[in-house]
């Protein structure tokens, strides 16, 4: 069934919804269970989003240098939950993200956890289905198996998604707001490696421009209102996140879901990870700038997607919405202009990896998450060879956005 026809309508629609309806009692178990801000196994609802809170509530108390100090931000975390025993959740972000972050602690810990991730869902909702405007695009993009993995950690995955899916799609009409959108990745910048040499191969200059005003206004927004020391903090902190967290794997091999991370849990050294990492990063962020050059903007943008996971040694499974963007982006170029063989099946494969991807590690030490990023650039590669002509150099005009014909999808 190389052509996905097992993938009948009835069968991915009930899928789907299991997938959410489980997603959701999962989550309101936890909610209903919880006393105070602590669900039934003593961790704080959101998990991570404990270390955002307490930083952002430590900025706005006059310690925001001190939030990078992992003793004092423990202590911080620890009575904002009123429990000694709380695990610790780190933070290793540059400065942009504490005015999220004291934004959010403006609030009590619950409402801001719902305000945040509500908030972010709803913006990622919206950029899917502006790249799929079909009306089952919600019902896959919010049931995704990926999503429940960001809501249940508090996490910025939608955020980061629709910061890069959303600068990409405007890239080519609207340059100076798609790299305002882009420059805003400073605030997770392992994610933007790619954005400066993909805007200047395609010579975007308006675009580039723009990324450097946004992100430039983030950082001198950090410098006025707490000055140079939070910067210092940053930058004194990251050996020791560097050591501790990327190369130890304090935060468990299973859920950084790295080629580095992936060399490493198999027992392979560091120099060994890293040199694994150099060649996934040039060899990713590679494909995607040739195919930016050769390839329609749907496939170039699927190859972006897949690049930013793979081009990072520090990437969690809930980053991993990052590529239900560059699947988006696929579908979007399958639906105009046909599937290929096996397409289908590989697309429902990473749309349902999350899932279990973390599982499978930890007990067979199978990278499933790691393999689902290469399968979706090389299926934009592969797109871009057999239907672009890429290889010979031909462009071939990507398919009017207008177009309806599968509206009813």
């Amino acid at each position: 069934m190389s052509d996905g026809s097992w993938l009948t309508d009835q069968r991915t629609r009930a899928v789907a919804v299991i997938c959410g309806a489980l997603s959701l009692l999962m989550l309101g178990v936890l909610f209903v269970t919880a006393k105070g801000t602590l669900d039934i196994f003593g961790r704080p609802l959101g998990t991570d989003f404990s270390d955002v809170w307490t930083a952002g509530h430590m900025a706005l108390h006059g310690g925001a240098p001190d939030v990078w100090d992992w003793g004092k931000h423990y202590a911080a975390q620890q009575a904002t939950h009123h429990s000694r025993s709380v695990p610790f959740y780190g933070w290793h972000y540059p400065p942009p993200f504490l005015l999220v972050a004291a934004a959010l602690a403006l609030l009590p810990y619950i409402q801001a956890l719902l305000v945040w991730q509500i908030a972010t869902l709803a913006a990622a909702a919206r950029q899917l289905h502006r790249i799929l405007p079909y009306r089952r695009t919600l019902l896959f993009g919010l049931t995704a198996p990926v999503v429940f993995v960001c809501l249940g950690h508090g996490q910025n995955g939608f955020l980061t998604g629709t910061l890069l899916a959303g600068g990409l799609f405007l890239l080519d009409r609207r340059p100076l707001a798609a790299g305002l959108l882009l420059g805003c990745l400073v605030y997770k910048p392992q994610f933007a490696v790619i954005v400066g040499p993909l805007l200047l191969v395609t010579g975007n200059w308006r675009a580039l421009i723009g990324a450097v005003v946004s992100a430039g206004l983030l950082i001198v927004a950090t410098l006025l209102w707490w000055g140079p020391a939070v910067w210092d903090a940053f930058f004194h902190s990251l050996p020791l996140t560097r050591h501790v967290i990327i190369e130890k794997g304090a935060t468990g091999w299973e859920k950084i879901q790295s080629p580095f991370a992936m060399i490493r849990m198999w027992g392979g050294g560091i120099d060994v990870a890293y040199a694994v990492q150099a060649l996934a990063t040039v060899g990713a962020v590679g494909i995607a700038l040739w195919l930016a050059r050769k390839a329609s903007a749907d496939l170039r943008n699927a190859a972006v997607m897949a690049a930013a996971i793979l081009s990072t040694p520090y990437v969690l499974d809930y980053d991993y919405v990052v590529l239900d963007f560059g699947m988006a982006f696929l579908v979007k170029d399958g639906l105009q202009r046909g599937f290929l063989s096996f397409e289908k099946s590989l697309l429902a494969l990473v749309w349902l990896a999350p899932l279990f991807a973390r599982q499978l590690a930890q007990v067979s030490l199978i990278p499933l998450g790691q393999a689902t990023a290469v399968i979706v650039i090389w299926l934009a590669l592969r797109r871009a060879i057999l239907l672009d002509g890429a290889l010979h150099g031909e462009v071939r005009p990507s398919p009017s956005r207008h177009s309806h014909g599968l509206s009813g999808q």
